[in-house]
Protein backbone atom coordinates (compact mmCIF):
# COMPACT_ATOMS: atom_id res chain seq x y z
CA UNK A 1 0.00 0.00 0.00
CA UNK A 2 1.49 3.50 -1.04
CA UNK A 3 0.85 6.30 2.09
CA UNK A 4 0.41 9.67 0.08
CA UNK A 5 1.88 12.59 1.87
CA UNK A 6 -0.50 15.70 2.52
CA UNK A 7 0.49 18.50 -0.15
CA UNK A 8 2.78 20.58 1.26
CA UNK A 9 1.93 23.38 -1.09
CA UNK A 10 -1.60 23.93 0.23
CA UNK A 11 -0.69 24.58 3.83
CA UNK A 12 -3.47 25.97 5.69
CA UNK A 13 -2.19 29.36 6.55
CA UNK A 14 -5.64 31.32 4.74
CA UNK A 15 -7.41 29.41 7.36
CA UNK A 16 -5.44 30.44 10.42
CA UNK A 17 -5.35 34.07 9.74
CA UNK A 18 -9.08 33.87 9.20
CA UNK A 19 -9.00 32.33 12.99
CA UNK A 20 -6.84 34.75 14.26
CA UNK A 21 -8.64 37.54 12.49
CA UNK A 22 -12.54 35.87 14.26
CA UNK A 23 -10.97 35.78 17.31
CA UNK A 24 -9.48 39.49 17.19
CA UNK A 25 -12.82 40.81 16.16
CA UNK A 26 -14.50 38.74 19.09
CA UNK A 27 -11.75 40.41 21.47
CA UNK A 28 -12.59 43.61 20.41
CA UNK A 29 -16.34 42.99 20.95
CA UNK A 30 -15.93 41.44 24.37
CA UNK A 31 -13.64 44.34 25.59
CA UNK A 32 -16.88 46.57 24.43
CA UNK A 33 -19.08 44.59 26.58
CA UNK A 34 -16.39 44.69 29.72
CA UNK A 35 -17.19 48.81 29.41
CA UNK A 36 -20.74 48.01 29.90
CA UNK A 37 -21.21 45.74 32.63
CA UNK A 38 -17.72 45.20 34.08
CA UNK A 39 -17.20 42.46 36.96
CA UNK A 40 -14.61 45.22 38.22
CA UNK A 41 -13.83 49.04 38.19
CA UNK A 42 -10.87 49.27 36.22
CA UNK A 43 -7.25 49.95 37.94
CA UNK A 44 -3.89 50.95 37.91
CA UNK A 45 -2.60 47.21 36.27
CA UNK A 46 -6.21 47.22 33.79
CA UNK A 47 -3.84 49.86 31.91
CA UNK A 48 -0.74 48.60 32.60
CA UNK A 49 -1.13 45.34 31.53
CA UNK A 50 -2.50 45.85 28.33
CA UNK A 51 0.35 46.22 26.17
CA UNK A 52 2.32 43.13 27.57
CA UNK A 53 -0.55 40.93 27.50
CA UNK A 54 -1.09 41.93 23.53
CA UNK A 55 2.63 41.41 23.15
CA UNK A 56 2.13 37.91 24.47
CA UNK A 57 -0.94 37.33 22.33
CA UNK A 58 -0.04 37.78 19.04
CA UNK A 59 3.74 36.06 19.86
CA UNK A 60 1.08 32.97 20.65
CA UNK A 61 -0.94 33.71 17.46
CA UNK A 62 2.80 33.32 15.33
CA UNK A 63 3.61 30.25 17.45
CA UNK A 64 0.32 28.64 17.45
CA UNK A 65 -0.20 29.30 13.52
CA UNK A 66 3.04 26.91 13.09
CA UNK A 67 1.50 24.39 15.74
CA UNK A 68 -1.53 24.11 14.52
CA UNK A 69 -0.09 23.80 10.25
CA UNK A 70 2.14 20.90 11.71
CA UNK A 71 -0.57 19.07 13.79
CA UNK A 72 -3.03 19.56 11.11
CA UNK A 73 -0.82 17.88 8.61
CA UNK A 74 0.05 14.95 10.99
CA UNK A 75 -3.61 14.81 11.67
CA UNK A 76 -4.64 14.50 7.72
CA UNK A 77 -1.87 12.00 7.46
CA UNK A 78 -2.72 9.55 10.47
CA UNK A 79 -6.89 10.25 8.80
CA UNK A 80 -5.58 8.42 5.60
CA UNK A 81 -3.97 5.83 7.27
CA UNK A 82 -7.11 5.16 9.82
CA UNK A 83 -5.30 5.56 12.88
CA UNK A 84 -7.02 6.01 16.11
CA UNK A 85 -9.36 4.76 17.95
CA UNK A 86 -12.09 6.36 16.83
CA UNK A 87 -11.59 4.38 13.49
CA UNK A 88 -12.45 1.47 15.01
CA UNK A 89 -16.09 2.53 16.84
CA UNK A 90 -18.20 3.13 13.36
CA UNK A 91 -19.53 6.62 14.94
CA UNK A 92 -22.29 8.44 12.91
CA UNK A 93 -19.99 11.53 11.62
CA UNK A 94 -21.61 13.86 13.90
CA UNK A 95 -20.65 11.84 16.23
CA UNK A 96 -17.26 11.27 16.12
CA UNK A 97 -17.06 15.32 15.69
CA UNK A 98 -18.36 15.61 19.57
CA UNK A 99 -16.45 13.17 20.67
CA UNK A 100 -13.12 14.33 19.18
CA UNK A 101 -13.43 17.83 20.28
CA UNK A 102 -14.42 16.28 24.06
CA UNK A 103 -11.24 14.25 23.80
CA UNK A 104 -9.57 17.49 22.56
CA UNK A 105 -11.06 19.47 25.68
CA UNK A 106 -10.03 16.61 28.20
CA UNK A 107 -6.71 16.84 26.57
CA UNK A 108 -6.15 20.43 27.72
CA UNK A 109 -7.85 19.51 31.00
CA UNK A 110 -5.00 17.24 31.83
CA UNK A 111 -2.38 19.73 30.48
CA UNK A 112 -3.84 22.03 32.45
CA UNK A 113 -3.17 20.27 35.30
CA UNK A 114 0.32 19.11 34.62
CA UNK A 115 1.17 22.87 34.21
CA UNK A 116 0.11 23.04 37.86
CA UNK A 117 1.69 19.88 39.35
CA UNK A 118 4.98 19.43 37.63
CA UNK A 119 7.42 22.41 38.54
CA UNK A 120 9.16 22.92 35.41
CA UNK A 121 5.79 23.27 33.64
CA UNK A 122 4.37 25.67 36.18
CA UNK A 123 7.23 28.46 35.46
CA UNK A 124 6.27 28.58 32.35
CA UNK A 125 2.30 28.46 33.17
CA UNK A 126 2.81 31.06 35.63
CA UNK A 127 2.97 33.89 33.15
CA UNK A 128 -0.80 33.77 32.75
CA UNK A 129 -1.66 33.70 36.26
CA UNK A 130 0.48 36.71 37.39
CA UNK A 131 -1.55 38.60 35.70
CA UNK A 132 -3.18 41.02 38.34
CA UNK A 133 -5.78 42.19 36.16
CA UNK A 134 -7.60 39.65 34.55
CA UNK A 135 -9.96 40.80 31.52
CA UNK A 136 -10.27 39.45 27.87
CA UNK A 137 -6.59 40.78 27.07
CA UNK A 138 -5.66 38.37 29.95
CA UNK A 139 -6.92 34.82 27.87
CA UNK A 140 -4.00 34.82 25.25
CA UNK A 141 -1.16 36.16 27.70
CA UNK A 142 0.60 32.94 27.76
CA UNK A 143 4.85 32.28 27.30
CA UNK A 144 5.58 30.48 24.28
CA UNK A 145 6.87 27.40 26.14
CA UNK A 146 3.35 27.06 27.58
CA UNK A 147 2.38 26.55 23.89
CA UNK A 148 4.39 23.81 23.53
CA UNK A 149 3.52 21.98 26.61
CA UNK A 150 -0.58 22.60 25.72
CA UNK A 151 0.34 21.12 21.53
CA UNK A 152 2.38 18.39 23.24
CA UNK A 153 -0.32 16.99 25.33
CA UNK A 154 -3.17 17.83 22.18
CA UNK A 155 -1.34 15.80 19.87
CA UNK A 156 -1.18 12.87 21.96
CA UNK A 157 -4.55 12.48 22.66
CA UNK A 158 -5.44 13.64 18.70
CA UNK A 159 -3.59 10.73 17.09
CA UNK A 160 -4.21 8.36 20.29
CA UNK A 161 -8.20 8.90 19.31
CA UNK A 162 -7.72 9.54 15.79
CA UNK A 163 -9.38 12.89 15.69
CA UNK A 164 -9.53 14.57 12.15
CA UNK A 165 -8.11 18.08 10.70
CA UNK A 166 -11.49 19.39 11.14
CA UNK A 167 -12.23 18.51 14.30
CA UNK A 168 -9.36 19.78 15.73
CA UNK A 169 -10.09 23.36 13.76
CA UNK A 170 -13.51 23.76 15.35
CA UNK A 171 -12.06 22.85 18.97
CA UNK A 172 -9.52 25.41 18.73
CA UNK A 173 -11.90 28.05 17.42
CA UNK A 174 -14.25 27.58 19.82
CA UNK A 175 -11.69 26.77 22.38
CA UNK A 176 -10.32 30.54 22.22
CA UNK A 177 -13.40 32.01 22.08
CA UNK A 178 -14.71 29.85 25.05
CA UNK A 179 -11.51 31.63 26.76
CA UNK A 180 -12.12 34.77 25.95
CA UNK A 181 -15.78 34.61 27.61
CA UNK A 182 -14.62 33.16 30.51
CA UNK A 183 -11.47 35.63 31.01
CA UNK A 184 -13.86 38.83 30.14
CA UNK A 185 -14.40 41.40 32.92
CA UNK A 186 -18.16 41.38 33.25
CA UNK A 187 -21.01 41.09 35.10
CA UNK A 188 -23.32 38.62 35.06
CA UNK A 189 -26.55 37.73 37.20
CA UNK A 190 -25.14 34.57 39.56
CA UNK A 191 -28.42 32.69 38.78
CA UNK A 192 -26.88 32.51 35.00
CA UNK A 193 -23.11 32.53 36.06
CA UNK A 194 -24.49 29.65 38.07
CA UNK A 195 -26.31 28.46 35.34
CA UNK A 196 -23.67 28.07 32.32
CA UNK A 197 -21.18 26.53 34.78
CA UNK A 198 -23.48 23.40 34.87
CA UNK A 199 -22.31 22.95 31.44
CA UNK A 200 -19.28 25.72 30.62
CA UNK A 201 -16.55 27.02 32.71
CA UNK A 202 -18.48 30.56 32.95
CA UNK A 203 -16.52 33.48 33.54
CA UNK A 204 -17.25 33.29 37.45
CA UNK A 205 -15.63 30.36 37.71
CA UNK A 206 -12.88 30.48 35.77
CA UNK A 207 -12.37 33.52 37.73
CA UNK A 208 -11.99 31.52 40.75
CA UNK A 209 -8.88 29.94 38.96
CA UNK A 210 -7.08 32.77 38.64
CA UNK A 211 -7.31 33.05 42.82
CA UNK A 212 -3.75 34.04 44.28
CA UNK A 213 -5.07 31.57 46.95
CA UNK A 214 -4.03 28.20 46.09
CA UNK A 215 -6.78 26.32 47.45
CA UNK A 216 -9.12 28.28 44.36
CA UNK A 217 -6.14 28.13 42.07
CA UNK A 218 -5.70 24.64 41.65
CA UNK A 219 -9.36 24.23 41.12
CA UNK A 220 -11.85 24.72 37.55
CA UNK A 221 -8.91 23.75 35.05
CA UNK A 222 -11.69 23.37 32.61
CA UNK A 223 -11.16 25.04 28.99
CA UNK A 224 -14.59 24.86 27.39
CA UNK A 225 -16.90 22.05 29.61
CA UNK A 226 -16.76 22.27 33.21
CA UNK A 227 -18.01 18.58 33.10
CA UNK A 228 -14.14 17.63 33.38
CA UNK A 229 -13.75 19.21 36.64
CA UNK A 230 -17.17 18.07 38.54
CA UNK A 231 -16.60 14.40 37.16
CA UNK A 232 -12.74 14.42 38.88
CA UNK A 233 -13.79 16.79 41.90
CA UNK A 234 -11.46 19.80 40.96
CA UNK A 235 -14.85 21.93 40.55
CA UNK A 236 -15.69 25.05 43.14
CA UNK A 237 -18.61 27.04 42.31
CA UNK A 238 -18.54 29.87 40.74
CA UNK A 239 -20.45 32.35 43.29
CA UNK A 240 -16.56 31.83 44.60
CA UNK A 241 -15.42 34.06 41.59
CA UNK A 242 -17.12 37.37 42.70
CA UNK A 243 -13.99 38.05 44.92
CA UNK A 244 -10.74 37.23 44.18
CA UNK A 245 -7.62 38.81 44.49
CA UNK A 246 -5.89 37.95 41.26
CA UNK A 247 -2.06 37.46 40.55
CA UNK A 248 0.66 35.70 42.20
CA UNK A 249 2.79 36.76 45.23
CA UNK A 250 6.08 37.81 44.57
CA UNK A 251 5.56 38.97 40.92
CA UNK A 252 4.07 42.42 41.57
CA UNK A 253 6.93 44.35 40.24
CA UNK A 254 6.38 46.36 37.15
CA UNK A 255 9.33 45.38 36.03
CA UNK A 256 7.88 41.59 36.07
CA UNK A 257 4.50 43.16 34.21
CA UNK A 258 6.40 44.03 30.91
CA UNK A 259 6.43 42.09 28.13
CA UNK A 260 9.69 41.37 28.12
CA UNK A 261 9.53 40.48 32.19
CA UNK A 262 7.47 38.39 31.37
CA UNK A 263 8.77 36.20 28.34
CA UNK A 264 11.93 36.29 30.87
CA UNK A 265 9.50 35.24 34.05
CA UNK A 266 10.11 31.39 34.29
CA UNK A 267 13.82 31.80 34.66
CA UNK A 268 13.45 33.97 37.24
CA UNK A 269 14.33 33.01 40.71
CA UNK A 270 11.79 34.78 42.61
CA UNK A 271 9.29 32.58 44.48
CA UNK A 272 7.14 32.45 47.85
CA UNK A 273 7.27 31.49 51.22
CA UNK A 274 4.62 29.28 52.97
CA UNK A 275 3.51 32.64 54.32
CA UNK A 276 3.47 34.55 50.95
CA UNK A 277 6.57 36.77 51.59
CA UNK A 278 8.96 37.20 48.33
CA UNK A 279 12.20 35.21 48.22
CA UNK A 280 15.36 33.80 45.83
CA UNK A 281 15.61 30.20 45.59
CA UNK A 282 17.68 27.98 43.40
CA UNK A 283 16.19 27.58 40.01
CA UNK A 284 16.93 23.80 39.68
CA UNK A 285 15.21 23.47 42.96
CA UNK A 286 11.93 21.18 43.04
CA UNK A 287 10.21 23.50 45.00
CA UNK A 288 10.18 26.53 42.65
CA UNK A 289 6.46 25.50 41.70
CA UNK A 290 5.13 26.69 45.36
CA UNK A 291 2.82 24.24 46.93
CA UNK A 292 -0.80 24.85 47.79
CA UNK A 293 -0.13 27.03 50.78
CA UNK A 294 2.41 29.23 49.28
CA UNK A 295 0.01 31.30 46.76
CA UNK A 296 -2.36 33.67 49.66
CA UNK A 297 -2.68 36.91 49.38
CA UNK A 298 -0.98 39.63 51.26
CA UNK A 299 0.42 36.76 53.30
CA UNK A 300 -2.38 35.47 54.61
CA UNK A 301 -1.55 31.43 54.68
CA UNK A 302 -3.91 29.47 53.47
CA UNK A 303 -4.42 25.54 52.97
CA UNK A 304 -7.14 23.49 51.14
CA UNK A 305 -8.22 22.57 55.07
CA UNK A 306 -9.61 25.91 55.16
CA UNK A 307 -12.40 25.51 52.90
CA UNK A 308 -15.68 24.96 54.53
CA UNK A 309 -16.70 21.67 55.82
CA UNK A 310 -19.62 22.51 54.08
CA UNK A 311 -18.02 22.37 50.64
CA UNK A 312 -15.78 19.72 50.58
CA UNK A 313 -16.64 16.33 48.88
CA UNK A 314 -15.85 12.90 49.95
CA UNK A 315 -12.11 12.99 48.91
CA UNK A 316 -11.58 16.16 50.77
CA UNK A 317 -11.12 18.68 47.73
CA UNK A 318 -13.95 20.99 47.13
CA UNK A 319 -17.17 19.80 46.61
CA UNK A 320 -19.97 19.50 43.28
CA UNK A 321 -22.22 22.25 44.66
CA UNK A 322 -23.76 24.44 41.90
Amino acid sequence: MTLALPDLSQLPIQANLSAVAIVLVAMAAVALIETAIPLRARTRWSVRHLGPNLALTFITFATNIAFNIALVLTLAWFETIGFGLAHGLALHPWAALVAAVLVLDFSTYVAHIAMHEIPGFWRYHRVHHADPAVDVTTTIRQHPGEGIIRYAFLTLFAIAWGAGPAAFAIYRVWSALQGLIEHANIRLPLWLDTALSLVITSPNMHKVHHSRDAQYTDTNYGNITSLWDRLFFTFTPARRGLDIDYGLEGFDEPADQTAWGLIALPWRERGRTVEGAAHEEDIDDATDRPPATARSFSGRRTARSDIDDGERSANGDPAHEL
